[in-house]
């Protein structure tokens, strides 16, 4: 699986789930072939997508999707 890959998989899954899963629910919901995400990957969602990782009721952290901005009208420019 390359990067881009994963980050399109994460990212598909986040859209729409505002209180996010852990990671052990996303790997067995997408059939990830990792025991844990790689730090480098996750630092780059971190940056490219808005990743946030933050604590949930128990132990694990709860991925989730920083609020997408509003797309403006026009051309895309």
């Amino acid at each position: 699986m390359t990067y881009v890959n994963f980050k399109d998989l994460i990212r598909g899954r986040l859209q729409d789930l505002p209180l996010g899963l852990t990671w052990a629910e996303l790997r067995n919901d997408l059939k990830l072939p990792y025991e844990r995400p790689c730090p480098e990957w996750t630092r780059r969602l971190e940056q490219e997508i808005g990743l946030v990782r933050k604590q949930g009721p128990r132990r694990a952290l709860l991925w989730t999707l920083l609020k997408a901005r509003p797309r403006q009208a026009g051309n895309g420019q």
